[in-house]
């Protein structure tokens, strides 16, 4: 079943209009007819049924019809990363999302090679993967910042891990056992690594946590996915059994 992620309200007998990208998605490439079937969510509302009422040049309208998933919390789980080339942050952007972060928040560091970045299209990438893995949310988009203003205002009680590739942190696993459950934050730096500065920044931080993934030097976007999908199997959903089909 096609499954799109809108901003609607999501209640029983109410018909909805699609917008136009949606629209073309599901009349020219998906090429769907009137009184099928199709999933939407809000982040919200869970998951609904909806039966198409109508498939023209003039738009899709969907009559909801039954909601089939409750609205479930998920982890409230940031990641924080360096901006890298086009293709490579965008998949960071896609698998975190698949992953179950809450938030994606690109930081700038000394050794950011990309002066820009393209928050559009990685909220669009973080949809369209929401909406392919079944979760109930999308993540937000925060607006990119450099490194020291990120964490000049940083709330203290959401535990911030930051990949070291010095060597100076525990590793990961041993970290998370002294890491309580809840609001979660994970750091990852550029291509590059933090300089000796931000490390020191890092380091005088009283809700920043170090911590390595291992032996290898990881490029960045290995490093953001293994790292959030050890934090999801330690203290995150993957401890929750799969939802029946």
């Amino acid at each position: 079943m096609i499954r799109l992620y809108v901003t609607n309200d999501l209640f029983a007998d109410t018909t909805i209009g699609l917008g136009k990208e949606q629209s073309h998605y599901l009349a020219n490439v998906m090429r769907v007819k009137a009184g099928e079937a199709i999933a939407l969510f809000n982040g919200r509302d869970g998951q609904w049924r909806g039966d198409l009422e109508t498939v023209g040049k003039n738009g899709v309208s969907v009559r909801l019809v039954a909601q089939t998933r409750p609205q479930m919390p998920e982890p409230d789980l940031w990641l924080l990363a360096a901006p890298i080339k086009k293709d490579r942050i965008d998949l960071v952007a896609e698998k975190a999302s698949e992953l179950g972060i809450s938030m994606l928040w690109p930081v700038f560091t000394r050794r950011t090679v990309m002066s820009r970045v393209n928050t559009d299209r990685l909220a669009a990438n973080m949809t369209e993967a929401a909406e392919q893995c079944e979760r109930l949310t999308v993540p937000s988009m925060h607006e990119p910042a450099a490194l020291d203003k990120a964490l000049a205002g940083w709330d203290a009680a959401r535990p911030l891990l930051f990949l070291d590739e010095s060597g100076g942190g525990a590793p990961i696993a041993q970290a998370l056992a002294t890491v309580p459950p809840g609001k979660l934050a994970l750091l990852v730096g550029p291509e590059g690594g933090f300089d000796e500065n931000e490390r020191a920044l890092l380091a005088r931080q009283p809700f920043t946590v170090p911590v390595s993934l291992g032996p290898r030097i990881l490029r960045a976007e290995t490093a953001a996915i293994a790292g959030l999908a050890i934090v999801q199997a330690l203290l995150g959903d993957w401890n929750h059994r799969p939802r029946a089909s």
